[in-house]
């Protein structure tokens, strides 16, 4: 099975996915500058059952307003949208004719990275997660950054910010290493937050132990801290935190105001199903900033 400890090529694609609608544009901006960022290529991918495309979302760009586009001037203006972004960006364009996630699954398994967008289509809905996007995430080979916007593209907005990284008990975490990396490219600071808890069975009321519980385990927390952020280079600003509470909560708190939150998510062998913890799932849910999966081994 091929997984997350593959060595991808040097020139390894950041791929985006499109299919013209306004989330999948923000993914492509959002996907052009981070290709532009790595020094990478970009690679626009469309994918769909049909030859020609339901939304109009791209005719301005297509230049034929009230007409329904073929899927080739779908991918055509996605392709130039981004090379008018950053001139000189190496961009690669194909659609292909399938179900979207099985197409994207397969061109994470060749990617330094995987785009995509939220696939509702303006207000409230456009808050919530599509499947399309959420299989990927949950089951790509490579890391996935799900952008998550609201009317006011918070997305762009929050491009600027810092960096939030899920600590756990793994003190190698690719998670780590993804989040450092990205917090390093775009000179900002990075959050590592570990979440800890003090089982109810552990607490007492006696006078003279109160708190001494739930100490040790805030303890132990900093302590898995300091061993995932050893290895972090000095030109990086990492601030550390420790926070009581459930992980997928205080990560999504966490998130608000950050311009990227990084989750980590198992990928065990021989499973084919979706593989997402519920903290990685409540990240894409809930936070409040583009959301990047990280895939691990189990």
């Amino acid at each position: 099975m091929m997984n997350a400890s593959v060595e991808r090529a040097l020139d390894a694609p950041v791929v985006v996915g499109v299919d013209g609608s306004g989330p999948s544009l923000r993914a492509l901006d959002w996907a052009a500058d981070e290709a532009v960022a790595r020094g990478l290529p970009l690679r626009v991918v469309y994918a769909c059952l049909w030859k020609r495309y339901e939304d109009a979302a791209l005719a301005r760009d297509i230049g034929r307003p009230g007409t329904l586009p073929l899927a080739q001037d779908v991918v055509g203006a996605a392709a130039q949208r981004a090379r008018d972004r950053h001139p000189g960006l190496r961009v690669n364009a194909d659609m292909v004719f399938e179900e979207p996630e099985y197409a994207l699954l397969r061109e994470g398994r060749s990617a330094a990275a995987l785009v995509v967008g939220s696939r509702g289509r303006g207000g409230i809905a456009e808050m919530l997660l599509g499947s399309v996007s959420l299989a990927v995430a949950a089951r790509a080979d490579c890391p996935v950054i799900v952008l998550r916007a609201g009317p006011n593209d918070r997305a762009a907005l929050a491009a600027r910010g810092h960096v939030v990284v899920g600590v756990g008990e793994d003190t190698k975490s690719a998670a780590v290493r993804f989040a450092v990396e990205e917090a390093r490219r775009r000179g900002v600071p990075l959050d590592a937050v570990r979440a800890w808890r003090c089982p109810a069975h552990e607490r007492t009321d006696h006078p003279l132990l109160a708190g001494e519980p739930a100490r040790l385990h805030e303890e132990r927390a900093a302590q898995d801290l300091e061993a995932a952020l050893r290895d972090v280079p000095d030109d990086v600003v990492v601030r550390r935190r420790t926070v009581e509470g459930h992980a997928r909560q205080v990560l999504v708190d966490a998130s608000h105001g950050a311009g990227l939150l990084v989750v980590g998510a198992a990928r065990r062998e021989g499973h084919f199903g979706p593989q997402l913890g519920s903290v990685a799932h409540a990240a894409l849910h809930r936070s409040g900033c583009p959301v990047a999966v990280v895939p691990h081994d189990a």
